[in-house]
């Protein structure tokens, strides 16, 4: 019974084996031509335009914000903005820079208020730690327990407490 299954299939499968699979090709195009899908090609594969520009236009196009991440707000849209224009968005910034706070001459910090809270680095290199925090108060030097810099904080300002709240606030 096996040998006249498989003695079948090789007389089935002989006249495809000549044809070098032209029968199945004809046969695909005979059946895309009959449902009115000729213009199809027999690749299974089809380029398709892109997303973003077209073949015609060669005229480089400026990204933005919503081409690189649509749902971006806020600071995350600003950053990407500035990234794109090829700027950094907090160069503006003046961050603080001075010498290594000591005891002699410890490093000032300015503040519109009594006390501010203070973050450590460290000093350069090899010297730097995690960030430690603390306030710093009026008249009260402080020295960070990690590296024995010293702070000194200088009220630019009317003073005050930054937590208190104003008489006309009642809650």
């Amino acid at each position: 019974m096996w040998w006249r299954v498989s003695s079948h299939l090789q007389t089935l499968a002989g006249p495809w084996r000549r044809s070098g699979h032209k029968l199945l090709r004809l046969s695909t195009q005979e059946t895309l031509q009959s449902r009115g899908l000729a213009s199809i090609t027999s690749s299974p594969f089809r380029k398709t335009s892109p997303l973003l520009s077209s073949e015609s236009d060669n005229v480089p196009t400026k990204k933005r914000v919503e081409d690189v991440m649509p749902i971006a707000t806020g600071n995350e849209r600003e950053e990407l903005e500035a990234e794109l224009e090829g700027r950094k968005r907090f160069t503006d910034m003046d961050t603080p820079v001075g010498p290594f706070g000591t005891k002699e001459a410890p490093a000032v910090i300015e503040s519109y208020y009594n006390k501010r809270i203070v973050g450590c680095p460290g000093g350069e290199g090899e010297d730097e730690h995690d960030v430690v925090w603390f306030w710093l108060e009026k008249d009260k030097p402080h020295e960070c327990p990690v590296c024995s810099q010293y702070f000194v904080l200088e009220v630019i300002g009317e003073g005050g407490d930054p937590e208190a709240h104003s008489d006309d606030e009642h809650h």
